[in-house]
């Protein structure tokens, strides 16, 4: 565990858990998430959209067999951080436009549609993290410049 990720441990409301890089997995961190949510008193919208876009992206995109990829979610300062780390650290995200007819590549989209910020973050080999916040107040206000 990074140093930074010990301090957060220490200090704020965590939740860590290892999943299996599967449909099911992907499935399990949006009900995880519900019920972490629901017990700290959070809202679970939109982290359940965010955190079912970012399982479905580790579970297709960084799926490598046998390995599996893990959920992160904490609280600072009244922002949720949502964290999903594979092992495909070579084929990082890209935000881009997909066709209209297109039946896959708009989970990005969703993404930055809903977080108030996002981004990627390179492991050390092999794995990425792909993480997003949003803030937890129910005053949010969602329109951007």
């Amino acid at each position: 565990m990074s140093d930074v990720n010990q301090e957060i441990a220490d200090h704020f409301p965590h939740f860590s858990v290892l999943l299996s890089a599967t449909p099911r997995g992907a499935r399990l961190a949006r009900l995880l998430t519900e019920a972490q949510l629901r017990s700290w008193g959070l809202p679970s919208e939109p982290a359940n959209h965010l955190v079912g876009e970012l399982a479905a992206n580790a579970v297709t995109d960084g799926l490598v067999p046998g390995r599996n990829f893990r959920l992160r979610l904490y609280v600072v300062a009244g922002t949720l951080r949502i964290e999903v780390t594979d092992t495909r650290g070579e084929r990082l995200p890209r935000l881009q436009d997909p066709a209209r007819t297109a039946e896959s590549g708009r989970g990005l989209v969703l993404v930055d549609a809903l977080a108030d910020r996002w981004g990627v973050q390179e492991e050390r080999s092999p794995c990425k993290t792909v993480w997003a916040e949003t803030t937890t107040g129910p005053a949010r206000d969602r329109h951007r410049l």
